[in-house]
């Protein structure tokens, strides 16, 4: 994988983290801890969703590793 490849990987998983319309978003742990602090039971799986949310940070963590030893393509160069 180029490097521009693990730059972009890295860029979409940490919209998903982000993003609104995603299954693991910022969003879904708002309205977890919204509802906690109401003392009402949370309307998604927060343990699950901490696993989901956790496996992608280590999938970021391990690219991030990953181009810091990648080679500098010629096109990098130019």
């Amino acid at each position: 994988m180029s490097r521009n490849e693990i730059e972009q990987k890295i860029r979409d998983l940490k919209t998903r983290l982000s993003c609104q319309e995603s299954d693991i978003g910022d969003w879904k742990v708002a309205k977890c801890m919204e509802y906690s602090t109401l003392g009402l039971e949370a309307p998604y799986d927060f343990q699950e969703l901490h696993e989901k949310r956790q496996a992608v940070r280590n999938e970021i963590d391990a690219l991030e590793a990953e181009l810091k030893i990648a080679p500098i393509s010629e096109e990098e160069i130019a």
